[in-house]
């Protein structure tokens, strides 16, 4: 296997910025805030523009199921088909390597106004794991599954657990079709023994669980908001009992300094370097 460094690509320095740069007092607030709850939700990040580029990709390919996908039925979650063959079991769950599919997903991983907020809360330059993530999410009326409480750290392989990941709403996401929840400042806490179930999940009725369970956020997204989160903060997500498809963007950042542990899926693709983020204004 290529070593890390040797997998390392670069994403393009003239990247043209869609995203409106915070300035410096901007980043300061949004590190305390960052590091005290977890997550932060950055409202009209994304332009109208690039939220409509975004999505007639996404809706092409997702007709198409364009390759790699991973389907509802693959998981088994709660409300999935039960298998691929059963009614809905080609309901797709999510588009995987988005950066690869198309340069708008590409110039919207390396947005420097992404790369920037994404660098302030890590403290370093950052780069884009094509390992985790790195999709489109979709959530589908009827046959769209119920994801239980966890941490993406999980199943991410790193040398510290310090990543960010950058989750934009295509449209409205609210509780009628599976809106992301979370738990403030779970990105912290020392969980206690039996606390977990054998695929680390949140064990709901764990008595340390109820009281962490008390402080549930549901975060109501509109087209073009962002949310990142730490990859230890606790989320789950409900069922889509509307009508219409839910779609996401999804990509992870880590800092260039905290690599994927060798021989582990973290290191199987490798991650993309951002340009150095400009000096915010004041």
């Amino acid at each position: 296997m290529a070593s890390t460094a040797s997998k390392v690509s670069t994403a393009s320095a003239t990247s043209t910025a869609s995203a409106i740069a915070p300035t410096a007092a901007d980043l300061n607030e949004l590190n305390r805030a960052f590091h005290a709850d977890g997550y932060i939700v950055l409202r009209g990040f994304a332009p109208p523009a690039v939220c409509d580029q975004l999505e007639q990709v996404a809706r092409a390919q997702l007709a198409a199921a364009a390759a790699p996908v991973e389907y509802e039925a693959e998981l088994g979650y709660p409300g999935a088909p039960a298998s691929r063959d059963a009614v809905g079991g080609a309901t797709v769950r999510r588009l995987r390597q988005a950066y690869g599919r198309d340069d708008a997903f590409r110039a919207w991983a390396a947005d420097p106004a992404v790369g920037q907020v994404v660098a302030s809360l890590l403290g370093e330059p950052v780069r884009l794991t094509l390992a985790h993530h790195n999709c489109v999410m979709t959530k589908h009326p009827h046959y769209g599954s119920q994801t239980g409480w966890h941490r993406d750290t999980r199943y991410w392989s790193f040398a510290r657990p310090e990543l960010v990941t950058v989750w934009l709403a295509l449209g409205r996401e609210d509780e009628s079709n599976g809106v992301l929840r979370v738990i403030p400042g779970s990105h912290t806490v020392a969980l206690e023994p039996g606390q977990l179930d054998a695929a680390e999940f949140l064990i709901e009725s764990h008595p340390a669980s109820q009281a962490m369970l008390q402080g549930v956020r549901p975060l109501a997204l509109e087209r073009g908001d962002v949310l990142l989160f730490d990859s230890r903060l606790f989320h789950s997500a409900g069922q889509n009992v509307s009508e219409a498809v839910k779609l996401s963007v999804a990509f992870a950042y880590h800092g260039a300094s905290n690599h994927p542990l060798p021989g582990t899926r973290s290191a199987e693709f490798g991650s993309v370097e951002l340009p150095a983020p400009a000096t915010p204004a004041r």
